[in-house]
């Protein structure tokens, strides 16, 4: 549903102080928290939770499923989520080759972009607001990862809420992030019959030759399913032995859509594959993971922070749309209006030129809290 816009937005006009914000970020950067170690993302959380606490003046809520570990603070009735993961792609032991660094007004570290120095912007702009309340602030886990644990805690807030602001990083240049594709994945095996590949080739049915079959008949299904569909083949694998025919094939599809009416075509068509060998079988599981983040979702909520920005002299703002997935996807599909990328601008997210531009970190906090407080 819409979110009105009510000028001025009800938060001071102080901006967060850039040594404090930094002093916060290498705090979260050098405490790793790779998706995996369980025991890491523990660990993780905690500092967030200490972190948080302080800046808040409010202890969160430690959450434990299956596991892994997440950090909520809610605000009175909430209206507004702010979500965000302290998880990243980095194995411990990343500090050694990727050391927590500021220079130049460029910080380093692993996850530095993605998306700790968001956390960091997102506390320091809830210190400026008169009052929090109606706020939810979540942060995850195991976004990295698929969000198997927090998907139906994100779902089930963002159902109760207004607006979701996700901390994601910005995409180039400072761009907010108004849609995103949408994510299934699919696993297939092709049962065929092993012979001899000298002897008797004949007498088998090859399944690497149908595997090839598929994956032509996957990309019609792209091609036919319209712009901005992918299919992509990914890992796949043939055979026992270099002289017998291969008894089995099988392949990783990664699948991205721009809307949910194309997910649910390509999900209908990958379910309808048909051997093309006789003899061969096929077994297709997965489908669906993230809904797509669809533009409209973001429109109401992108033209007030625009405005806000113009207001802050921080605009004109911009918007992109990614390929890649968020727990902003989760959100929009519950039906909740999403804005995501509002985290650190920089670049390099999962690479080794992983950065942030350190003078942007008070300005998008403070745009932040007008933002919530416009929405509040």
């Amino acid at each position: 549903m819409p979110v009105d816009f009510e000028p001025p937005a009800p938060c001071t006009d102080r901006t967060p102080d850039l040594d404090a914000m930094l002093a916060d970020l290498e705090e979260l950067v050098t405490c790793e928290s790779y998706s995996a170690d369980l025991e890491a993302v523990g660990r993780s959380a905690r500092t967030v939770a200490a972190q948080g606490g302080r800046l808040l003046d409010t202890p969160p809520q430690i959450l434990v499923t299956g596991g892994v570990t997440h950090v909520q603070w809610t605000f009175g009735a909430p209206r507004i989520l702010l979500l965000g993961h302290h998880d990243t792609v980095w194995p411990i032991g990343s500090l050694a080759t990727h050391p927590w660094a500021v220079e130049n007004g460029i910080a380093r570290g692993p996850g530095v972009f993605d998306m700790k120095a968001g956390l960091v912007q997102m506390f320091h702009a809830l210190t400026l607001l008169p009052s929090l309340d109606g706020v939810c602030v979540l942060v995850t886990g195991d976004e990295e990862t698929g969000s198997d644990t927090s998907r139906g805690l994100i779902e089930d807030l963002a159902r109760r809420c207004a607006a979701t602001f996700v901390l994601e990083p910005s995409g180039p240049g400072g761009a907010l992030k108004t849609s995103r594709k949408g994510v299934s994945g699919y696993d297939l095996a092709v049962h065929g019959r092993a012979a001899h590949s000298g002897l008797e080739p004949e007498k088998g049915i090859n399944a690497a030759i149908e595997l090839a079959h598929q994956i032509l008949a996957l990309d019609a299904i792209a091609a036919d399913t319209g712009k901005g569909t992918t299919l992509t083949p990914t890992l796949m694998s043939a055979g026992s032995a270099n002289n017998t025919v291969p008894a089995r094939a099988e392949l990783n599809i990664d699948v991205r859509v721009p809307t949910l009416a194309a997910q649910d075509t390509v999900d209908r068509l990958v379910r309808s594959l048909t051997p093309h060998l006789p003899g061969a079988s096929l077994a297709i599981s997965g489908g669906p993971n993230r809904p797509p983040l669809e533009a409209a979702a973001s429109a109401h909520l992108f033209a007030l922070a625009d405005r806000l920005a113009s207001r802050l002299g921080y605009g004109p703002l911009r918007q992109v749309a990614v390929g890649g997935a968020s727990d902003g996807n989760y959100t929009a599909g519950t039906g909740c209006p999403t804005l995501d990328g509002l985290g650190a601008v920089g670049d390099g997210a999962h690479a080794d030129h992983e950065h942030v531009r350190t003078a942007h970190l008070p300005e998008r906090a403070r745009l932040l809290a007008h933002l919530i407080g416009a929405t509040q």
